[in-house]
């Protein structure tokens, strides 16, 4: 099969390879559709925990072609996605019902084999049915479920302010997320005044734009702080000033992916005086079943965050475009 690979940071390439084989708890998954990611592209720059040789992919959907002979729930030609997460379900943090934090977790993508290739193999206990959603849509249940378990630790209570910085796709998923939620008023800023526009589509109540005037027009919609401030862009400085724009009791959530390694400055007083939480949330933990209602349901948009599809083959150039290009949004390969 065609399959992009890894073989050291920097240095991608698509490939034959053989197919995956599956064990009798497997089922074989023929990608259509499967996004990069902000974590791909730390695999790419070697930032993250990965192994090389590698085909990344962890964000995907496709057809059943084949399963195990313990497999039960699933038949050739079904309409899936999985969670990429396979947690050993033995260890002290399973047994707590935190498989996230799994010892001995692997991952699609990350510590195995994932969907950047014609075939994809998962066990049945991380599979989905999608039903009728289209393939592109369900390509991003796997985002999805992780504002959700992110939301789940913050506990956003009905009438809220949030601030969100950064309106890539993720943070219009988080923008989303937090107003249905019940968050109030959700306010996005970013760099780029397009994104920003769709946020506004999206539901935001307010925008504004990245510059030498942000910290005054912030203040002007939100004169004590807003009750939830969002990093949603991974970047070390935009984190450290969530601090200035959290209000007394607020929660700052730590979703943006950092590379590894990376510290932040923060005002230690601050946190103490001012009573903030600071929380961080990790992949998903048992988040796709509710990832998967938000979409059927239409209570959120994700197909309007898909702004590039491209073939395998121009695996290199999609990497290059996810991070650089300032008209992407999602970029998708389609098999």
């Amino acid at each position: 099969m065609k399959a992009a690979q890894i073989v050291r940071p920097l240095d991608g390439r698509v490939v034959s390879t053989p197919e995956p084989e599956i064990s009798a708890n497997d089922v074989l998954i023929q990608v259509h559709a499967a996004g990069i990611c902000g974590t791909d592209l730390h695999i790419f720059k070697g930032e993250y925990e990965a192994m090389y040789p590698l085909t990344p992919g962890h964000e995907f959907s496709g057809e059943v072609v084949a399963v195990g002979t313990n497999v039960t729930r699933f038949r050739v030609g079904d309409r899936v996605t999985a969670d990429p997460n396979i947690p050993c379900n033995t260890c002290d943090y399973c047994q707590r019902n935190e498989p996230n934090q799994c010892r001995n977790l692997r991952a699609i993508g990350v510590t195995r084999n994932g969907a950047f290739a014609e075939y994809v193999a998962a066990p049945e206990s991380v599979v989905f049915a999608i039903g009728d959603m289209s393939y592109s849509a369900a390509a991003l249940i796997e985002p999805l479920a992780c504002v959700v378990w992110g939301l789940k630790r913050v506990e956003v209570q009905p009438g809220d302010s949030a601030l969100v910085l950064g309106a890539g796709p993720m943070g219009l998923l988080v923008a989303q997320s937090l107003k249905s939620a019940g968050a109030a008023r959700v306010v996005v800023t970013d760099l780029i005044p397009w994104r920003l526009a769709m946020a506004e589509q999206l539901g935001a109540a307010a925008t504004v734009v990245t510059d030498a005037g942000q910290d005054a027009r912030l203040k002007s919609i939100a004169p004590d702080g807003f009750a939830i401030v969002v990093d949603a862009t991974g970047i070390p400085a935009v984190l450290e000033s969530t601090f200035r724009y959290v209000k007394p009791r607020g929660t700052i959530w730590v979703f943006g992916v950092t590379p590894v390694g990376t510290h932040v400055q923060f005002p230690a007083y601050e946190v103490f005086r001012r009573d903030l939480k600071i929380i961080g949330s990790f992949a998903v933990n048992r988040t796709f079943p509710q990832s998967i209602a938000l979409i059927q349901s239409g209570t959120i948009q994700v197909e309007p965050l898909i702004s590039h599809q491209l073939p395998l083959d121009d695996f290199v150039q999609g990497m290059v475009l996810a991070e650089k290009d300032p008209k992407r949004v999602k970029v998708h390969f389609c098999l």
